[in-house]
C-alpha cells in the first residue's frame, strides 16, 4: 500500500502534463489483464481553472458527466466515444481542480488470451490495445468503472508506476481546439502507439515569419 499511496500523493500534486509523463510507461492491471501504457494525452480544465483547455470535458465547469475530472487524483474517468468506445482517464491535480490524462494505448503484457477473446483471435500483437477504445475493450472497462479507485483495495483495477520513458511529444490526436498543443506522448520504441490524425476541422495556424 506504501506504493500505491506514493503513486496516488504524485498524481494529486501533478499539473496533467507532468501526470502524462509520469503515467507513461505504467502498468494497469483489471481481471487478470496486465498493460503496459504506451501513448498517453495530457487534458486540462475549465476557464477558471490553472490549466485552461478548450479541447478538455471539463472546460465547461462542472456537469454530472465530467465530475469525476473535478474529483481526487487517482480516479478513472470513462467516457463512451462515439456511442461505441469506452475511453479511460486518469485524474490528476487535487479534488476541486480538473485535470486528466487520457490513456491512448498499450502492450499486453499479461493475460493475452483474455484479450484476444474481447478483440479477436487475429488481431495483430500490437494492435490488441493501440487506441483509446481498443484499450478500453481489451480492458474490459465499461461506464460502470467511472469514478474508480486505481489504488482502493477494493478496486478491480490497480496502477504502477513503470520505469521512466524517454518521451517523445507531438500535437494530441482528432481535436478541434487546442490542436496544435503538444500534449501527447509516446514511446517512440513501442510498436502499440496509435497513428497521429489531425481533425479535419482543426483550424491551420500559419507558423511565424
Amino acid at each position: 500500500m506504501a506504493h500505491a499511496q506514493r503513486v496516488e500523493e504524485e498524481l494529486a500534486a501533478a499539473d496533467p502534463l507532468t501526470a502524462a509523463h509520469l503515467l507513461l510507461g505504467s502498468t494497469l492491471a483489471v481481471d487478470g489483464v496486465r498493460v503496459r501504457i504506451v501513448e498517453v494525452e495530457a487534458y486540462g480544465g475549465d476557464e477558471s481553472g490553472p490549466w485552461p483547455d478548450p479541447a478538455a470535458h471539463s472546460y465547461p465547469g462542472p456537469t454530472r458527466r465530467n465530475e469525476v475530472m473535478f474529483g481526487p487524483a487517482g480516479r478513472l474517468y470513462v467516457y463512451l466515444s462515439h456511442g461505441l468506445h469506452h475511453c479511460m482517464n486518469v485524474t490528476c491535480a487535487g479534488a476541486g481542480t480538473a485535470g486528466a490524462v487520457l490513456l491512448r494505448a498499450a502492450e499486453v503484457v499479461e493475460g493475452e488470451d483474455i484479450v484476444r477473446a474481447r478483440r479477436g483471435p487475429d488481431r495483430r500483437r500490437r494492435d490488441l490495445a493501440r487506441g483509446p477504445g481498443n484499450l478500453g475493450q481489451a480492458l474490459g472497462i465499461t461506464l460502470a468503472d467511472n469514478g474508480s479507485e486505481l489504488f482502493g483495495e477494493r478496486s478491480r483495477l490497480h496502477l504502477e508506476w513503470g520505469p521512466v520513458v524517454r518521451a517523445e511529444a507531438g500535437p494530441r490526436v482528432g481535436i478541434s481546439r487546442a490542436a496544435d498543443r503538444p500534449w501527447r506522448l509516446w514511446d517512440p520504441d513501442s510498436p502499440a502507439v496509435s497513428a497521429y490524425r489531425r481533425s479535419p476541422r482543426a483550424p491551420i495556424i500559419p507558423s511565424a515569419g
